[in-house]
């Protein structure tokens, strides 16, 4: 099994974690996903496309600890002020 299919198949199963609301789970899934897409931009000499894809995983990363922590806003509706 090849990176990019095992990457692949980490992203669908976060999608599917995604859809069944269990989105902390998804999040770590999709970093494990991500780790593979590095080490595929880095196996390939991509040094550009590892950078990008570091940097999302590091936002990511940074997202997933604030909603553990409680302090990203959990409505998708703005209040009005």
């Amino acid at each position: 099994m090849s990176i990019a299919i095992l990457g692949g198949i980490l992203l669908n199963i976060g999608a599917f974690l995604t859809y069944k609301g269990k989105i902390y789970e998804a999040v770590v899934v999709y970093l494990f996903a991500d780790v593979c897409w590095i080490s595929l931009a880095y196996i390939n000499n991509d040094s550009l496309g590892a950078f990008f894809i570091m940097s999302g995983t590091v936002f990511g990363f940074l997202a997933y600890l604030k909603m553990k922590t409680g302090k990203m806003n959990k409505s998708l509706e703005k209040e009005n002020k």
